[in-house]
């Protein structure tokens, strides 16, 4: 749906300028809910039945997995939690609340419509006051995208139910037959059925935790995203700039790797392979023929030199091997 929206929005792709748009592309709007829904696993769809599988298998492991299963089974439920709120919060910024798209942001601060952003940060993503780059009208995708929405949708909504017990259930063994080693001692797939209720529940609660505070700070009090930034600037920055992953990912890797690319480039197939291989071949051809051709003057004169110096030496070396 997310290339939907883009279409509709004349390639615009930042939700701080969106807003309000479910009226103009009802149709992308329906099919996102779907897979916003499928996506924070909600019951019956299709992410339900293999979110909460993943959670309860991991729960169930804990008797063999001990620390590691316990760890990975709460950060799946903390997981679970924060999918459903970014799910939601793109959904409610992209689609519910008051444009921002066009002329309607004018005349309004950054903070009134839960953006979140302050002056810098709007110019850090190169973007003005207003951050409108258009005035059109969103408008609805063309049936060349609505119906692969559509036919996604249909398998957001049905294809967990469908498939469940032919891959977790209990046609797996036939469905996946030599694809998936299982061990014999394995039996992961019953134990999950007989984790406790909470841990069922768990996931379900998180989902719906993420979708109140979602709903809580885009649509009931959009004000909440831009007080909480100012009230922690460090922490505000830190997150709008993704952990600053990417500054930590160039300077661990890529700057090192273009510095060995560099210098195996330079030193290694410039200096050694082609100083000692064709470069240098050529080279020392070059050097040998200057010199070959300093000889040839074209003066009589220095070749009867030359032939006066060939016939002493030969004499010298025959009245020595004489002697």
């Amino acid at each position: 749906g997310a290339g939907s929206v883009i279409h509709a929005m004349h390639h615009e792709q930042d939700m701080r300028n969106m807003g309000g748009l479910r009226k103009h592309i009802p149709l992308t709007a329906a099919a996102m809910t779907i897979g916003t829904l499928a996506l924070t696993g909600f019951p019956l769809f299709a992410g339900y039945f293999s979110k909460d599988a993943i959670i309860e298998s991991a729960y169930a492991s804990v008797a063999h997995g001990g620390f590691a299963s316990s760890y990975a089974f709460v950060l799946l439920v903390v997981a679970a939690l924060m999918t459903s709120f970014y799910s939601w919060r793109l959904y409610f910024m992209t689609f519910e609340g008051a444009p921002r798209w066009g002329g309607h942001g004018h005349g309004h601060d950054d903070h009134a419509h839960g953006h979140g952003h302050d002056d810098h940060a709007h110019a850090a993503h190169g973007h003005d006051d207003h951050g409108h780059g258009h005035d059109h009208t969103p408008h609805e995708s063309p049936l060349s995208m609505l119906i692969p929405l559509a036919v996604l949708s249909l398998g957001a909504l049905a294809a967990g139910y469908v498939f469940k017990e032919a891959f977790i259930g209990h046609d797996y063994e036939h469905f996946w037959k030599a694809a998936l080693f299982t061990g014999k001692d394995n039996h992961i797939l019953h134990a999950m059925h007989e984790v406790p209720k909470w841990v069922v529940w768990s996931p379900f609660v998180a989902m719906l935790l993420g979708f109140l505070l979602a709903l809580y700070m885009y649509v009931l009090r959009p004000d909440v995203p831009g007080k909480l930034a100012a009230a922690n600037p460090v922490l505000y920055k830190f997150l709008l700039n993704k952990w600053y992953f990417d500054e930590i990912y160039d300077f661990l890797f890529v700057k090192p790797a273009m510095w060995l690319g560099r210098f195996l480039w330079k030193k290694g197939d410039g200096a050694v392979i082609d100083g000692f291989g064709p470069d240098g071949v050529s080279a020392r051809v070059v050097d040998v023929t200057n010199r070959v051709v300093r000889l040839q003057t074209g003066y009589v004169y220095h070749y009867a030199f030359a032939m006066l110096i060939g016939v002493a030496g030969l004499v010298t070396w025959y009245l020595m091997a004489r002697g």
